[in-house]
């Protein structure tokens, strides 16, 4: 069931393309009107309730003419007449549709809301008001329920006669985008289970990581500088750049003399030695598994071995161990890669590996070099680290039962992205994701079990934010597929521990 207050926002409803079946309803305007209608959407027994409209703009950035996504709606005296958990997945498929989206809570009030009013309506923190949602909401009965409204209006921006008209039309102009999103949605609505593979999230490495940025800005203040991404997520690096940590791409952006932050990917010696070059003070965030590889790296090289890396070419941890020891590691990416590769000694053949690599696909590239160096030696350990190895089997449990898998991280996340293909090669669609607002709702369409993990750069939060986000499309069960709790953690940097003390 679709729902709009006047017969002009009704009839922008109508032309929008909704799906077949939908129930249209004019509510009327203001909360008597809109109160007479909850007996009727709720007889009408609909899987699913949508509240369409223009309204007036609270929130600080929210202009004419964006359209806001309600999360809860609020009474007038600021008690909640509901809760909206499925809004980011609507926030995300409007913003792929090219429209300016804005989330959170909208209020709605007896009568127009102006001047101080307006003030004292964000001050609460609502970012719209409207005179019809929370009257509407208790008609949906439990079921999913969505509220869009575009905001036509705001404190800074008052309607007045000349541009009634034109905000008017143009607001309902956007309305008429909104039919193929809401069908995306109503498709979307149903039971579901959803399972979450265990561990997921991060890993060790990366808690040590951020800890050392988060320490060093409380120890030196603000700026402290990070070569690269600290790890391989924006919402991370987003959050330690608000507290003041500057990321650079190298250090010739960095003043000579400041604190930098090497990352949890490792650097080749050459970076060390422009850092000394530059008088830099440097707190190394390295993981203890890369160095590991680092060390691994030193060690058969020195002794006259050609060490073959099995990794991906241009990634930060790929070009630090490439770094140790300069055309003496040579680069494969793939079996196909071996065939043509060139040593000094066949019998003088050692393999390391990406710590981020899929196990699997790893293996390959091993046989292949077993098969054209049988000489060929492998470290005393495993390269690829613990954290990897978890999640893709954790992954593993998932992909056997779900219809489809989605993967929390970002798309320059090594880790992430072997958790698509691992998913990938059991025969399960799977997709990577930054955050809920980058899932599309086609995904979910028939998929009557959602499986859930999150690359080990990624913050846990996200996957909770994805797990209630779903929980707004219909009665969902979670589970959990676990392979095993991780204990592991690692010391901070000497730099940090010394001044812990």
């Amino acid at each position: 069931m679709v729902a709009a207050p006047l017969r002009l926002e009704a009839w922008a409803a109508a032309r929008s393309g909704l799906p077949a079946g939908t129930i249209l309803v004019r509510t009327g305007m203001g909360p008597e009107h809109a109160s007479r209608s909850t007996r009727i959407i709720r007889e009408a027994q609909a899987d699913a309730v949508a509240l369409v409209g223009l309204g007036g703009g609270l929130g600080p950035g929210v202009k004419p003419g964006d359209v806001v996504v309600a999360d809860e709606v609020r009474t007038a005296d600021g008690s909640v007449s509901a809760r909206c958990l499925s809004a980011p997945l609507l926030a995300g498929e409007l913003r792929r549709a090219g429209l300016t989206v804005h989330v959170g809570p909208v209020v709605s009030v007896p009568r127009l809301a102006v001047g101080t009013a307006r003030t004292e309506l964000a001050a609460t923190g609502a970012i719209a008001v409207d005179m019809e949602s929370a009257q509407v909401a208790p008609g949906a009965n439990g079921v999913p329920l969505a509220i869009i409204r575009v905001v036509v209006d705001t404190a800074e921006q008052p309607l007045g006669r000349l541009d009634l008209a034109r905000r008017g039309i143009a607001g309902l102009r956007t309305m008429m985008t909104f039919g193929p999103v809401l069908e995306r949605w109503a498709a979307a609505v149903g039971p579901r289970q959803v399972l979450l593979a265990e561990p997921r999230a991060f890993c060790a490495g990366v808690e040590r990581a951020i800890e050392v940025v988060e320490r060093a800005l409380e120890l030196h203040g603000a700026p402290v500088y990070v070569r690269k991404q600290i790890v391989h997520n924006s919402h991370v690096v987003a959050d330690l750049a608000s507290r003041g940590a500057v990321f650079v791409e190298e250090l010739d952006e960095v003043p000579p003399g400041a604190t930098v932050v090497f990352s949890a990917h490792g650097v080749a010696p050459a970076v060390w030695d422009q850092a000394g070059d530059r008088s830099l003070s440097v707190i190394d965030a390295t993981c203890p598994l890369v160095e590991k590889v680092h060390a691994e790296a030193r060690r058969f090289t020195a002794r006259g071995d050609t060490v073959l890396l099995i990794g991906h070419a241009g990634h930060e941890e790929v070009d630090g161990t490439l770094g140790e020891a300069p055309g003496k590691i040579k680069l494969v990416e793939s079996p196909a890669d071996v065939a043509h590769l060139e040593v000094d000694d066949p019998q003088r053949v050692t393999y390391l590996m990406q710590t981020t690599l899929a196990v699997d696909e790893a293996e390959e590239v091993v046989d292949a070099l077993r098969g054209r160096f049988p000489a060929v030696v492998g470290p005393g350990s495993a390269d690829i680290c613990y954290a990897t190895s978890n999640r893709q089997n954790a992954i593993r449990r998932v992909a056997d039962e779900a219809d489809v898998v989605l993967v929390v991280g970002s798309q320059n996340s090594a880790n992430s992205r072997r958790l698509v293909d691992v998913t990938e090669r059991e025969g399960v669609p799977a997709y990577l994701v930054g955050d809920v607002g980058e899932v599309e709702m086609s995904w979910l369409a028939g998929a009557d079990t959602v499986g859930i993990s999150a690359g080990a750069s990624a913050p846990p939060t996200l996957v909770d934010e994805l797990t209630q986000a779903l929980s707004g499309l219909g009665h969902t069960t979670v589970g959990v597929r676990s392979v095993g709790a991780e204990t592991i953690s690692f010391h901070l940097p000497k730099e940090l521990r010394r001044s812990v003390r």
